[in-house]
């Protein structure tokens, strides 16, 4: 529902431009970033539970203050708060996805190796149909009363998180010992974020802005794009068994680097639609397997800041990125973050390669 109504409250209701919208979301993910890697800390010394609780009351808090707020730059530390980077699902960080440190940690400590895979995807898929259904329920709703609306949905979820028993297990700040295998997924995390960056947060004002499609037709492109996704992601297990990591992650990418290189330049709204509706569920499809990959390969007790560490460099990164689209798209340059994304996401597979070949992966836990 926010992903959907916020570029519209911005772009409508206070008439601000791409560059103004690119700022907000700079400053979200950023602030994202940081409170990522204090969730990710606060898990491992803190405890899990009341991490949990807390990471999940910032969304509902968040959206009040957007709903209260009537005045722009009030609304800029309420999109910090919860994140309204639009930088993907609440899996992969986007709105809410401060919290996505913690639950990673707490579905990992809840599930053995073998299974981590098939339930990383169904907790995705269950985020992100209901994804799909929030921008659904956008179309019926006024801009600024869909941000009610989410607080209160938000915040329902929030008591049942006291009945999950997380297996609490506090470890100690100091020197991490899988840091070799955390820096490898966190820098191909770092290019996977700038190119997310590029073109994730602007393709719902890119339909405004070049298409001029209304907010109850966009509403059904999310729609449609949200149940694709969900559904690719509960494939993932199969992916993982018959193509394994690697081959995974450069199938599905490779194809979404493809098909948004020429989304720009197609100028035709059915195939830009359908592209905008195949093309996410692509690169979302191996989030699943990367996430439990990463949880298999660092110690338990570091569970929580390997997660955190890396959804920093990814957002950080995907800030930048966010700011380098913001300026072009502000100058009507609306095809070169497109291809900007491509080079960047070549190169992001390229070093999977490098890093996750046949032969390149240490024991797990032994101190690498």
């Amino acid at each position: 529902m926010i992903n959907l109504a916020f570029p519209y409250y911005i772009l409508s209701r206070f008439h601000r431009g791409a560059l103004v919208l690119g700022l907000i979301y700079v400053a979200a993910t950023i602030a994202s970033a940081g409170l990522s890697l204090l969730v990710g800390i606060s898990a491992d010394v803190w405890g899990r539970r009341r991490t949990l609780v807390a990471a999940n009351l910032l969304l509902p808090l968040s959206a009040i203050m957007v709903y209260a707020s009537p005045s722009l730059w009030l609304i800029v530390p309420a999109a910090m708060l919860g994140g309204y980077s639009s930088t993907g699902s609440l899996g992969g960080g986007g709105v809410g996805g401060v919290a996505q440190p913690i639950q990673s940690v707490v579905l990992a400590r809840l599930t053995s190796q073998q299974e981590r895979t098939r339930y990383f995807s169904l907790f995705t898929f269950i985020a992100g149909f209901a994804g799909a259904l929030g921008a659904l329920l956008a179309k019926v709703l006024v801009v600024r009363d869909i941000f009610l609306v989410a607080a209160i949905i938000s915040i329902s979820g929030v008591p049942l998180l006291w009945s999950i028993h997380v297996g609490e297990s506090r470890g100690k700040l100091g020197r991490l010992k899988t840091r070799a295998t955390i820096g490898k997924f966190s820098l191909t995390g770092m290019l996977n974020g700038f190119s997310q960056g590029l073109v994730v947060p602007f393709l719902v004002p890119f339909f405004i802005l070049v298409y001029h499609v209304p907010k109850s037709e966009m509403s059904v492109f999310a729609f449609a794009a949200g149940v694709l996704g969900s559904l690719s992601i509960l494939g993932a297990p199969l992916l993982e068994r018959k193509l394994g990591f690697l081959k995974s992650i450069l199938i599905t990418r490779g194809t979404a680097l493809f098909l948004f290189m020429i989304f720009p330049i197609i100028r035709f709204l059915p195939a830009a639609a359908a592209i905008y509706i195949v093309a996410p569920s692509l690169r979302g499809a191996g989030m699943p397997i990367q996430q439990s990959e990463l949880t298999k390969r660092v110690d338990g007790d570091e569970m929580g800041r390997a997660l955190g560490i890396n959804r920093v460099a990814r957002l950080i990164a995907s800030s930048v990125g966010i700011g380098v689209s913001a300026h072009l798209l502000d100058r009507a340059h609306f095809e070169l973050p497109f291809y900007l994304y491509g080079l960047v996401m070549a190169g992001n597979l390229f070093l999977y390669v490098k890093f996750f070949g046949v032969g390149k992966w240490p024991a797990a836990g032994n101190g690498d």
